[in-house]
């Protein structure tokens, strides 16, 4: 196991003078709080004796009932049997990596790809190998060559993770097209996908995407969660999944943590059932919109020549590609002392790659801090340009745009 690149930050970025760049947390303050407050309290004193009991390992029936009706706005199909609630959707993709990784076994992930299950990869000995993405998601020729290529080594593939609408932390979303191209590739070398969604109701236009699971529902393995659609504190996520599948994931839950927070559950599920979630996650999207509009007119504006970002359609992240020859990493402690905070790239590959790169988050902070924020970055890597103009690269040019190499370095 190792430390985050994104928790090691928190306590610099802690600081109220710091402009926050870099965590991902939603902006929970524009929750109706008085309403939520009032409704738990109601909660409580309404049906305690249940709501602070021991619950079931695989979740409160009602609210995965009410999960169905989330999940079929992404247009899946699916019976709350074969849901099961978790600790956020960390811990779901804690007890599938449990289920069906032995160490060596491989892993495919995009590049770059989500921290966190990058982090929980490890911890479970798997070798991750990663699959380029471009702006328009995971590229299915890279996909199929690299299965190849590890058919050919005799290596066992257990599944593909993807994040495939508003991608953490590239923010790019994988087109329709590819969707069904990357399912029609993972069905015939038989892998099983791992589809981590917990942006896909946060598009700033239109409507949402479908997601991977409604066009395969026995290969597929969804994980959702309501951090940022209701409150992340909450920590209620859920997967569904096949149904001999759900079967090991109740056990694995059990064995875990016994039961998820009824708590939590109870109060997921009452949320659901008395406030107009559905105009909340619209105003959640209306927020996110300015903000995000809000990094990309000041990324525009003000970053120097040679630097590239994406233009994400929702979610929370824009993915920045600095210059030749800087450094992401060993620019972040002079960025902290200069009162702003990004991710380096490098927390977001296996293998510490990605040293080009950062992820910027625009879900918190107001539109006039992230101006300032963008403000003094912008001047960071102007710095940084003069520096490597005088003495040379300041890091490792290690890739371009948001593409790793192909499957000849695995």
């Amino acid at each position: 196991m190792v430390p985050s690149e994104i928790r090691a930050l928190f306590a610099m970025v802690a600081r109220p003078e710091v402009v926050s760049l870099a965590g991902g947390a939603p902006y929970v303050s524009a929750l109706p709080l008085d309403a939520v407050g009032e409704m738990i309290g109601g909660l409580v004193a309404g049906k305690g004796a249940e709501v602070l009991q021991y619950g079931s390992a695989q979740g409160d029936e009602v609210l995965r009932e009410h999960i169905c009706e989330v999940m079929s706005l992404e247009g899946v199909q699916a019976s709350a049997d074969d849901v099961v609630v978790t600790v956020g959707a960390q811990q779901a993709l804690d007890l599938i990596t449990k289920i069906f990784v032995d160490p060596g076994d491989v892993i495919l992930a995009e590049a770059p790809s989500y921290v966190g299950a990058l982090g929980t990869f490890a911890a479970y000995q798997a070798d991750v190998v990663h699959v380029p993405l471009d702006e328009a998601g995971l590229i299915p020729s890279a996909l199929r060559e690299t299965l190849a290529h590890l058919r050919a080594q005799g290596r066992r593939v257990k599944f593909l993770y993807t994040v495939p609408t508003f991608q953490n932390p590239a923010g790019v979303t994988l087109t329709t097209a590819r969707r069904a191209q990357v399912l029609e590739i993972c069905a015939e070398y038989d892998v099983l996908v791992v589809e981590d969604n917990p942006y896909g109701l946060l598009g700033f236009d239109g409507e949402p995407m479908r997601a991977l699971r409604a066009d395969d529902a026995e290969r597929v393995i969804y994980l959702g969660s309501f951090s940022k659609t209701i409150a992340s504190g909450l920590r209620v996520g859920w997967v569904l999944a096949p149904h001999a599948v759900r079967a090991k994931l109740v056990l694995a839950a059990e064995s875990a943590i016994l039961c998820p927070s009824n708590f939590s559950q109870l109060a997921v599920r009452e949320y659901l059932a008395t406030q107009p979630w559905r105009e909340q996650i619209k105003d959640f999207r209306e927020l996110y919109r300015s903000r995000r509009d809000a990094m990309l007119e000041s990324l525009d504006q003000l970053m120097p020549d040679g630097c590239s970002w994406t233009r994400p359609a929702g979610g929370f992240f824009v993915w920045l590609t600095l210059p030749e020859g800087l450094d992401s990493k060993a620019m972040a402690p002079r960025a902290i002392a200069e009162r702003v905070a990004y991710v380096p790239g490098t927390g977001f590959y296996a293998d510490g790659t990605g040293q080009r790169h950062m992820r910027l988050s625009y879900c918190f902070p107001e539109p006039h801090r992230i101006r300032e924020g963008v403000r003094r970055l912008a001047g960071v890597v102007e710095q940084e340009i003069r520096l490597r103009d005088t003495f040379g690269d300041t890091g490792s040019a290690a890739s371009t745009g948001v593409q790793t190499p192909g499957p000849d370095v695995v």
